[in-house]
């Protein structure tokens, strides 16, 4: 569907997908997808925002949840969503399987002709969803283009597993990246580093100027060789699905007018309010300011 000319702060794109989310305490049916949890996030930070997706009809309601905060979206509709099964082993967010055994397809070019922004945020799921040149088409725009490593990285296996696979085009893909975002696992399979700081250096020598690595305790970012770090504060982990998601749009919402020492802590809080509560990020700005007051002490940079 294509856009009416219009300028946003962040055009967030990626498959929806129908979530099941099996944890030691019970299983649960969601709407997920990263563009869902990461337009959540942007918009209620108070960013102006896109969402560019595809989904099966069926799914209309998570289109019709994200206009009615103001995002404007432009769906894809496709035979049958993304359907995705996250199992959760230990409180540990990192430790999970996915499976995966049906998807909504790859995105074009087309779909982002009359797009432009201030940054566009890769957030595919698996291998395929965002074609290269779907890369090199966004690299032509004036915009800060960021990717989440997990939708090139993973791929389905023939038990329908998601597996972290070898990724023969990365040194293209990566150079054409301002930002990646990666969690301590993927990094790990694509570098061989099990040491977060140095897999962030190794990733920030292939291209992107700066890297955002989510783990078990937190944030590190790696920007104009430095690192900041952030921990989570959450009291729960009954929103942990969607972490990473929440984590690099709420970063590139503040990152696109502050430093990445500012940056990193409104994703902190963000993130960890999120991850307190079901579904995407709803609360207000003003709840992220008392919560970074409370948990970082950081009143200064609200």
């Amino acid at each position: 569907m294509a856009a009416q000319s219009k300028k946003y702060d962040m055009v967030i794109f990626g498959n929806y997908t129908k979530d099941t989310i099996i944890t030691p305490s019970g299983t649960r049916y969601v709407d997920g997808g990263g563009f869902n949890y990461g337009a959540h996030a942007a918009r209620m930070l108070g960013l102006d925002v896109a969402a560019v997706t595809r989904l099966a009809k069926e799914d209309q309601r998570v289109v019709d949840k994200l206009r009615n905060i103001g995002v404007d979206v432009f769906p894809c509709y496709t035979p049958s969503s993304t359907h995705m099964v996250l199992e959760y082993r230990s409180a540990n967010p990192d430790d999970r399987i996915l499976r995966c055994d049906v998807t909504a397809g790859s995105f074009t070019p087309d779909q982002f002709a009359t797009l432009e922004a201030g940054a566009f945020l890769m957030n595919g799921s698996i291998r395929g969803e965002i074609p290269l040149e779907v890369v090199r088409s966004l690299r032509k725009k004036d915009a800060l283009l960021v990717a989440d490593l997990q939708g090139f990285i993973r791929i389905i296996a023939p038990d329908t597993t998601l597996l972290h696979a070898p990724w023969p085009e990365k040194g293209e893909h990566l150079r054409l990246v301002d930002v990646l975002k990666t969690d301590a696992v993927e990094a790990e399979s694509l570098t061989g580093e099990s040491d977060i700081k140095k897999a962030a250096t190794v990733l920030a020598r292939m291209g992107p100027r700066e890297v955002v690595l989510t783990h078990k305790d937190g944030i590190l970012v790696l920007a104009e060789g430095r690192f900041y770090e952030a921990p989570w504060r959450n009291k729960s982990l009954i929103g942990r699905s969607g972490r990473g998601d929440t984590c690099i749009a709420s970063y590139i919402t503040k990152r696109l007018t502050e430093p990445p020492e500012v940056a990193i802590i409104w994703s902190a809080a963000t993130t960890s309010l999120k991850m307190e509560a079901e579904g995407p990020f709803l609360r207000s700005v003003d709840d992220v300011k008392e919560f970074i007051k409370k948990e970082y002490g950081a009143a200064g940079i609200v």
